[in-house]
């Protein structure tokens, strides 16, 4: 058994379901502490985050991105298995987390190790931060540990996240990139009434229709390099009170916009709340911002990350800035250069969720690859120039 392999297994096997970490970061920082690494815990509310360092604070400093918390597992009885005790079947690790993300999680912490034990001397800082606040509301969790690097002058370079990203084969897919993420709840008003006395009322479905057909159709721009244009998505509408002749008195509905560099979120919302007046709507309207867009232009980070899969996957990644987001969005503001690799995402979310134990035994190693890339190539670089 690697070592990898039994580390993934102890994390899957506790029950870390958001914001509980059952004591996956407490497992980590003890291990990483034999290694060298400086361990700060930093608890707001029920969230837990780590943040374990390595090395000085001249040259760049690159943290590896992950979280130890889980989404529910649903029904247990639809698992082929237990889905907190790990179990592998036809080459495949079943469990909870096992993609998204405990596989990467465990890979981070082997790699570390190996990368501080081969080169303690490396340029810069290594670092690792995990949260178990990632599948939930992500209040307390690395939103809250960037608020407090900001107030520290805590600088960040160059960040990997180790979210599966991959689609068919480990290493196939490189995030450079991600939409920003913002919702809205709408609250139309009318004025309730008896259905065949429509004078007497304010039908505030019938008001809504044509204004939410403007945003639903609605072409924000055209893309953004490499971003899809941004897109609004109506998820739920609900109205009435149940009796086919009466005429609700408001209509509530939610919405999501996913969008690319061309927008902040500000400037959404003003938009949309400037052609809801345009139809005349008596409105409350109560925005949440999921984070901003970021993206990662040509440069080391990037430039390593490409060469280091190509070697993995035997072909050159294909970049993209798709899918939904990550807590890359809350490091990328403090001036990071942000990507995800990790492993094959078919399965994340889904009940037996699994990885393949090839793709985790060799997650260790592409990870260990991109810190010596970055960290200890360059004094090798130095060594032989001079």
């Amino acid at each position: 058994m690697s070592d990898v392999f039994a580390l993934a297994c102890d994390l899957i096997a506790r029950p870390s379901v958001t914001p509980d970490d059952a004591g996956c970061q407490q497992l980590i920082a003890q291990r990483l502490q034999r290694a060298g690494f400086a361990i700060e815990h930093l608890r707001f509310g029920e969230v837990d985050n780590l943040w374990a360092t390595h090395g000085s604070g001249d040259g760049p400093v690159l943290v590896l991105l992950g979280h130890t918390d889980v989404v529910p597992p649903g029904p247990r009885d639809a698992w082929a298995s237990d889905p907190f005790a790990p179990e592998v079947r036809d080459g495949m690790l079943y469990g909870r987390g096992t993609a998204d993300m405990k596989g990467s999680v465990a890979a981070f912490v082997v790699a570390l190790e190996n990368f501080v034990a081969a080169h303690p001397g490396h340029a810069g800082t290594v670092a690792l931060l995990l949260t178990s606040d990632e599948e939930g509301d992500a209040v307390d969790g690395v939103r809250k540990v960037a608020d407090l690097f900001r107030e520290r002058g805590q600088r960040i370079d160059w960040c990997i996240t180790g979210e599966p990203s991959s689609k068919a084969m480990l290493g196939d897919l490189l995030r450079v990139g991600r939409r920003g993420t913002l919702s809205a709840t709408l609250t139309v008003k009318g004025i309730q009434g008896h259905v065949a006395y429509p004078e007497k009322a304010r039908n505030p479905i019938h008001q809504a229709l044509r204004a939410l057909a403007g945003l639903a159709w609605k072409q924000w721009d055209a893309g953004y390099e490499s971003f899809p244009p941004t897109s609004l998505q109506i998820s739920n509408f609900n109205a009435g009170t149940g009796a086919n002749n009466v005429i609700p008195g408001e209509a509530k509905l939610l919405f999501n916009l996913r969008y690319n560099p061309h927008w902040t979120a500000a400037q959404l919302e003003a938009e949309c709340e400037n052609l809801l007046r345009e139809y005349g709507l008596e409105f409350d309207l109560h925005w949440h911002r999921g984070g901003e867009p970021f993206y990662t232009p040509e440069g080391p980070l990037r430039a390593a990350a490409r060469e280091v899969l190509a070697r993995f996957a035997g072909a050159a990644p294909e970049e993209s800035t798709g899918g939904g987001t990550s807590d890359a969005r809350f490091i990328a503001p403090l001036g990071a250069q942000c990507i995800e690799v990790g492993p094959v995402n078919a399965s994340i979310h889904k009940v037996d969720e699994h990885v393949r134990v090839a793709d985790l035994e060799a997650l260790p190693d592409l990870y260990l690859a991109l810190l010596e890339r970055l960290l200890a190539q360059p004094l090798r670089d130095a060594a032989s120039a001079g």
